[in-house]
């Protein structure tokens, strides 16, 4: 089986690269805009989407294409979002229609906007901010024009571990343990949230990319709501150190929700039978 990833140098791509090294009955080709770094048995082609659009066969033919590329994050204020959506839509759509079967996507639960409680992927989606609106978006475009390729539209919650960028809220704890602080600030902490580890979240999607599972939408979540505050307290005790907690130095953020989920009930019913 041939694979090709986009974004294999960001947070999952990376984890994602490291698991496939695994798997021996699948090749896989990297679309970087740049060279970088990759196993001895990953083939890389450098093409910048933004500039040009390269042909499935110029890909090396995949039968995959796992879609994980998106710049500018974590910044999901941004309008350059629905710039990154229209790049990712016209060579999607180019190389569907040349032989590809099977697109796979990452979507994001910003996708459900300001919706609360348990989500599933058959709500009715309200995007709060650029970046959930600009994904909804380019997953309701390749609905109605995705050639005769299936779509897989995998939709991250709130996902953390290794290599994650340094604003986000678990690089900022690890940093604050590795440099003993006494202090961390955060908001108060009330905000119910869906977390996984990485390596769990990149093992449910390689199952959804190289299983016989059914197209459509799939949440990649814990389905485990959890306080930002207990969450963040656990992540201390877990490293030894005892840290105080500034609550309510930072406001909560007014594009989120105060408590939402992801129900798991579709993907863990897909993977059982794929």
């Amino acid at each position: 089986m041939k694979l090709l990833i986009t974004g294999a140098s960001g947070f999952i791509g990376r984890h994602v690269l490291a698991r496939l090294e695994h798997c021996a009955d699948v090749d896989v080709t990297v679309l970087s805009r740049r060279e970088m770094a990759t196993p001895p048995d990953v083939t890389t082609i450098v093409s910048d989407l933004s500039r040009d659009c390269p042909d499935w066969s110029d890909l090396g033919r995949p039968d995959i294409v796992l879609d994980l590329a998106w710049g500018g994050l974590p910044n999901y204020l941004s309008s350059h979002h629905f710039d990154e959506a229209h790049r990712h839509l016209v060579f999607l759509r180019k190389i569907a229609g040349q032989g590809l079967a099977r697109i796979v996507c990452a979507g994001s639960c910003y996708e459900y906007g300001m919706q609360q409680g348990c989500l599933t992927e058959d709500m009715i989606t309200a995007p709060s901010n650029p970046y959930g609106l600009a994904k909804d978006v380019l997953r309701k475009q390749l609905e109605f024009d995705h050639g005769s390729a299936e779509l897989i539209w995998a939709r991250f919650f709130y996902l953390y571990g290794e290599g994650q960028a340094p604003s986000s809220l678990y690089s900022q704890v690890t940093a604050a343990i590795a440099r003993e602080d006494s202090v961390f600030p955060m908001s108060h902490g009330e905000q119910i949230r869906d977390f996984l580890p990485v390596e769990q979240a990149v093992d449910y999607l390689i199952r959804l990319t190289l299983s016989n599972v059914a197209h459509g939408i799939y949440n990649i979540s814990s389905g485990n709501p959890v306080s930002i505050r207990r969450l963040v307290e656990s992540w201390f005790a877990q490293s030894g150190h005892s840290i105080a907690l500034d609550l309510g130095h930072y406001p909560y953020p007014d594009w989120e929700p105060l408590a939402f989920w992801g129900s798991t009930e579709r993907l863990r019913g897909a993977l059982a039978q794929g």
